[in-house]
């Protein structure tokens, strides 16, 4: 029974981290054309639309963060679910090894990476039961960056730009609108929302994650939810936060809304944000092989619709590009300003949550003098020869805030990679010790990794793949300046205009 359930799994695991579903390329293709051209919002899309083509082209990880992998399957009375959780885990491993999901799970308590994305609640697998003669398993990759731009509103409360929100469907919208707000760029936007009107803050959570497995063109069944979600849809791209929080006319592709009974107490709004790496597929699975019987949000015999042409391969180049080769001056750093286009050339040292705590403590165990440290937690894959990146977007910077100042202080770094932004303190930083922030393209995982000319090698391998830090010999590796060595910051300012904005809507 079930033979073919593992190959299954494994199948939809990889079609799901490198195959951007068709509702979600109609809606980013859609975006493409509304912004204006040559912005930078613009210039963001078009290096996603070819990262979209690339990870479907070799079958890679769309974004280099495959998320926690959430499994939502309905079962006959019959199925025995000890065996398709024991054979869900098996393809969830095979995945790994593969390099289609990067080692996400990770000890609470000692921080140590299990390797192989098993560990308590990784990956998360929801049974139910139906009276269908199949099964149904539904899959959903949701990154940390997005993650962590969710939101949950108590109701009635005061909102920045919006006052106050009641215990109505307006103040719903409220909440929705200030959720994407909030997000700026650190959720990869433009990103979809899921959305759960009451419930208890554990079920309203889940059930607005739920959402997310909605088509993005679907219409709701409740005529009353279904205008919430036009009016949001109608209102919210006014924001102006625009590709990845650089300003522009598209910030959300999708609102899903959904209600839930509450206590008379309690009015929970929960919004579970959801980047513009949307993915999620699903299968229909023969009872007794496990074998698959059709594809949801997908039709395996359509060909694949690109985002690109063929004959797009890279980065378009305009001539007006700073050109920065590390190890880097301090004059050449205070050269720059915000808005700048650079492309960075030689070796390129990764970073994230665990090597910025080491760094706040030891000596590094390379030297950062002048360097280059970028917020990445790649994939990575083992071969004869050595390591090989797989797939290498920018990580969340915002987390580092607490430590990046400093680091920047005791360490001689001169340029920072990564998406989102920071914050007051280290813009302070970049200041005082000549350093720039540069912001790479959230979730264009396999657009960088084609930048990756080789790996040089490994520290602190013991913090696990994603958290080590790669020595990285890169060419051509185009960002953007959003903070610089005088006090400036895209970021900032797009938040500000953004705000003034919301407050009018």
């Amino acid at each position: 029974m079930l033979s073919q359930l593992f190959e299954s799994v494994l199948d939809l695991i990889v079609q799901t981290s490198t195959n951007l579903p068709p509702d979600v390329r109609a809606a980013m293709s859609h975006t493409v054309g509304s912004e204006s051209s040559g912005s930078r919002s613009s210039q963001a899309l078009d290096i996603i639309s070819l990262n979209i083509d690339q990870a479907s082209d070799c079958e890679g990880a769309i974004c280099q963060d495959t998320g926690m992998p959430t499994f939502e399957i309905q079962t006959p009375v019959d199925v025995n679910q000890i065996v398709m959780r024991r054979e869900i885990h098996r393809a969830v491993v095979e995945a790994t090894e593969q390099g289609k999901l990067r080692p996400n799970s990770v000890d609470s308590i000692t921080g140590k990476n299990s390797g192989d994305n098993l560990g308590p609640g990784t990956p998360i697998i929801h049974f139910n039961q139906w009276e269908r003669d199949e099964i149904e398993i539904r899959l959903l990759l949701k990154g940390g960056g997005c993650e962590n731009t969710n939101a949950q509103y108590a109701l009635p409360t005061e909102l920045t730009h919006l006052g106050r929100a009641d215990r109505t469907l307006e103040g719903v919208r409220k909440c929705i609108l200030h959720a994407v707000w909030q997000a700026q760029g650190r959720g990869c936007s433009p990103g979809a929302v899921g959305v759960c009107v009451g419930g208890d803050r554990t079920s309203g959570y889940s059930h607005a994650k739920a959402q997310l497995f909605r088509l993005l063109d679907d219409v709701n069944p409740d005529s009353r939810l279904a205008d919430l979600e036009r009016s949001v849809m109608a209102t919210v791209n006014g924001l102006g936060v625009g590709t990845m929080g650089f300003g522009g006319d598209v910030s959300l592709i999708g609102c899903k809304i959904a209600a839930l009974n509450r206590l008379p107490a309690s009015f929970f709004v929960s919004v579970a944000y959801d980047c513009w790496a949307f993915r999620r597929l699903g299968v229909v699975l023969d009872k007794e092989s496990g074998a698959i019987r059709r594809w949801l949000y997908r039709d395996p015999t359509m060909p694949v619709t690109r985002m690109t042409a063929v004959t797009d391969t890279g980065f378009k180049k305009t001539g007006q590009e700073v050109v920065l080769t590390a190890p880097i001056d301090e004059a050449t750093i205070r050269k720059l300003r915000v808005g700048d286009i650079v492309l960075v050339s030689g070796r390129v040292y990764t970073g994230r949550d665990a090597v910025h705590t080491y760094l706040m403590e030891h000596k590094s165990p390379v030297d950062l003098q002048g360097g280059v440290l970028y917020h990445c937690g790649p994939v990575v894959v083992r071969e004869d020869e050595g390591w090989r990146i797989t797939a290498a977007g920018p990580t969340t910077s915002i987390r580092e805030e607490p430590y990046q100042g400093e680091v920047l202080r005791r360490h001689g770094i001169r340029v920072v990679i990564g998406k989102g932004g920071m914050g007051a303190e280290t813009l302070a930083a970049l200041q005082e010790t000549g350093a720039v922030y540069l912001n790479a393209i959230g979730g264009a995982a396999q657009f960088y990794a084609r930048a990756i000319e080789r790996v040089d090698g490994v520290s602190l391998l013991d913090f696990g793949t994603p958290e080590a830090m790669w020595h990285l010999l890169v060419n051509d590796f185009p960002a953007i300046v959003t903070m610089d060595a005088h006090g400036a910051s895209l970021h900032r300012e797009v938040e500000k205009d953004s705000g003034e904005r919301l407050a009018t809507m």
